[in-house]
């Protein structure tokens, strides 16, 4: 439905003519029962897609069983989208009912069609011309007369329309030509069609992965396939001779489709430039004296890019009614709202600078509170490169968690879809939202990301390790063309946003690089402490509490990227096992580590602690890990970094927990520190609070 959508928003943009391209969608009638199949057909008819046309497999049965043993699932499903606003198109009797339904001038056939439910028509099948000359037309006298001059055999051939090629292509062509709604063909089939005995119309049908030598037999005769029995034990394959009617026409057909086999457009043949990093110098160049937080800054870069003269048009925003959540309804009024009826009234808010402005040629995808539905236009905007030809840059923004839990299986088929895009996950984090709850606080998004092979997450801190990470994943989608999709967590907290120290870009796009060094490099006591997302300011904040209250010297890391460190180190592991003579690869965590103080290293996040842990074989020396495992609750940010031990003062005592067990501090210290930094040793652990 989405990828029918955004074929009409290329269309009324101008970026494309796809006025001759039309979606096609094959289900079958048991798959209607998911949410996903019927959740967003009132969305078909609203935007006028007549180039959508659904064909629905009604062959009444399910894998253990009927569909609606006890009822009609084509009449519901006709009811369910016709109420839609959809065209729908019945393809229910083969040509071979055709007499019998011009002789039923009483009304008494079609009357027992409509009474017969649709376990009785799965019997009926399943079990033959006699059982369905007593069971289904013997139910009215003047019926069974109808067919007294017709054999059993007969009976059972009564075909069904999903297997008349006459009628399936009248619902095509009649499809094709409808215009101005979306059409529905609800074709009536037998399962296991063919398959005789061995389990056509019968339960068991999905279950028969192999057919004994009478019903191949039974297969052949069936459809007359001029084999003989000597050469039907080698199942061969018959083929058309080249010459034939037959041949020539699928010969013809599949020139007409332009080849023998299903081709995808790997790389598009258009080449599109990303903006170098200068472009987004408001943001590198950092906030000054002003707090901002990294939603406000990624908005910053979103809109330097549509003002990009070479890729600007391309910018696929994509919101799910959170763009005031997250200060970007200044693009309502910048480039528009996309709608395709434009605007059919004046907004309530006309008179204000960022007005709610709908337009046909309109930019923003708003797609209402319907995060499936904003994750399938991503999801069709960025395949636009390999389907349409067109590359286009889909950033699809919306609450990390909302966001996660309701769309993961489509996060999966965008991986292996090839989709090019960014999917930024708002209010991210277990403790950066306050004041709601569970529903809202993410700690575990950046875990369920490194699932997908293909998808390159990053949990940055400052607006200057955001800029960096769009214009890199810009540069691999766009001009490397490269099949990788980024995830990128951004947070509402307001802090000061430095400017980019020199330097630091390959340690932004590999995971990790230096931010600071408090103390000096020959103090006796000395510690790493690494930090992403708004949780790098409680481990700045610790830093100088190490420093300034325990002497010790602390160098701080900023880690925007878990996880591409640790396939980083996956893949150092993997080649130098399979390579014990080559110089071994180091893991650049590793690398990066090694270069600073000796002492242990102290990870903090927002997020569960599998998330610090998966890098722990590429640490060198002792490593603690704090992160936010257990359920989210409502309460202000101080309390629950305080709930979940993960603010400055639990940093600062992890580090001098790790730092005692390695002989540099006394017991007397650290039972002392315990008390001034106000830790509670006999507090519930907040993964069973």
């Amino acid at each position: 439905i989405y990828q029918a959508r955004f074929l009409k928003y290329l269309t009324n943009r101008g970026l494309k003519d796809c006025s001759d391209q039309r979606v096609w969608c094959f289900l079958g009638d048991g798959e209607i029962d998911e949410p996903e199949s019927l959740g967003a057909i009132g969305l078909a008819s609203r935007e006028g897609l007549d180039n959508l046309t659904f064909v629905v497999n009604c062959n009444l049965q399910r894998l253990d069983g009927p569909v609606r043993g006890n009822g009609k699932i084509i009449q519901e499903l006709e009811g369910t989208f016709r109420g839609a606003g959809w065209e729908v198109i019945k393809v229910i009797w083969g040509r071979y009912w055709d007499p019998l339904l011009a002789r039923d001038t009483t009304g008494k056939l079609l009357q027992l069609m409509n009474e017969t439910v649709d376990g009785e028509y799965q019997n009926f099948k399943a079990k033959g011309g006699a059982y369905t000359r007593e069971n289904f037309f013997g139910k009215y006298p003047e019926l069974k007369e109808m067919v007294s001059n017709m054999s059993d055999e007969d009976i059972w051939r009564l075909n069904r329309g999903g297997h008349d090629p006459v009628k399936v292509y009248a619902a095509y062509d009649r499809a094709v030509n409808t215009k101005g709604r979306p059409q529905v063909i609800l074709a009536k089939t037998v399962k296991g069609y063919g398959m005789g005995a061995a389990g056509e119309g019968k339960n068991i049908a999905h279950q028969v992965k192999k057919m004994d030598m009478d019903a191949i037999k039974h297969y052949r005769d069936r459809f007359n396939i001029p084999v003989s029995d000597e050469a039907l034990e080698k199942l061969p394959y018959y083929k058309f001779e080249e010459d034939s009617t037959e041949m020539k026409y699928l010969r013809e057909r599949r020139e007409a489709l332009k080849g023998y086999m299903p081709r995808r457009l790997a790389k598009s043949t258009e080449e599109l430039p990303a903006p170098a990093l200068k472009a987004f110098e408001a943001v590198t160049k950092g906030s000054g004296d002003r707090e901002i937080s990294t939603t406000m800054a990624f908005v910053r870069v979103l809109t330097a890019l549509l003002k990009d003269k070479q890729i600007g048009k391309r910018i696929v925003p994509i919101i799910p009614d959170e763009a005031r959540t997250f200060g970007m309804e200044g693009l309502f009024r910048q480039v528009g709202i996309y709608s395709s009826q434009g605007q059919k009234y004046e907004p309530q808010d006309s008179d204000q600078v960022a007005y709610y402005r709908e337009d046909q040629k309109g930019q923003v995808l708003q797609e209402g509170i319907n995060e499936l539905g904003a994750m399938a236009s991503w999801l069709s905007a960025g395949t636009s490169y390999s389907t349409n030809d067109l590359p286009m840059v889909p950033f699809y923004i919306y609450y990390s968690m909302f966001g996660f839990q309701r769309v993961g299986d489509l996060a999966w088929a965008a991986g292996d879809s090839q989709t090019r895009g960014f999917l930024v996950g708002g209010t991210a984090g277990r403790t950066t939202l306050n004041g709601e709850g569970l529903q809202h606080q993410d700690g575990h998004s950046h875990t369920q990301a490194a699932l997908i092979p293909n998808c390159v997450s990053y949990d940055p801190t400052y607006g200057y390790e955001v800029a960096v990470i769009v214009q890199d994943g810009l540069r691999r989608m766009l001009e490397e063309q490269e099949d990788v999709f980024y995830y990128l967590t951004v947070m509402n907290e307001n802090y000061q946003q430095p400017a980019m120290p020199k330097g630091v870009e390959e340690g932004i796009i590999k995971g990790i690089y230096k931010l600071e060094t408090i103390g000096r490099s020959n103090a006796k006591k000395k510690v790493k402490l690494l930090g992403s997302g708004t949780i790098l300011e409680q481990v700045r904040t610790a830093a100088n509490k190490l420093h300034d209250d325990y002497g010790v010297a602390v160098e701080v890391y900023s880690v925007p990227s878990f996880n591409e460190l640790a396939r980083d180190g996956q893949e150092c592991d993997r080649f130098n096992m399979y390579h014990p003579d080559a110089d071994a690869k180091v893991p650049f965590i590793t690398e990066v580590l090694n270069e600073g103080f000796d002492g242990p290293t102290i990870t903090a996040t927002d997020y569960i602690k599998n998330y610090g842990e998966q890098v722990r074989a590429y640490v060198p020396g002792a490593y603690r890990v704090l992160g936010t495992d257990g359920f989210g609750r409502s309460d202000s940010r101080a309390n629950l970094r305080r709930h979940f031990e993960v603010d400055a003062e639990y940093v600062t005592f992890a580090a001098l927990y790790e730092l005692y067990k390695q002989g540099e501090l006394d017991g007397k210290t650290l039972n002392k520190a315990m008390q001034d930094l106000g830790i509670d040793p006999d507090k519930i652990n907040p993964l069973f609070a």
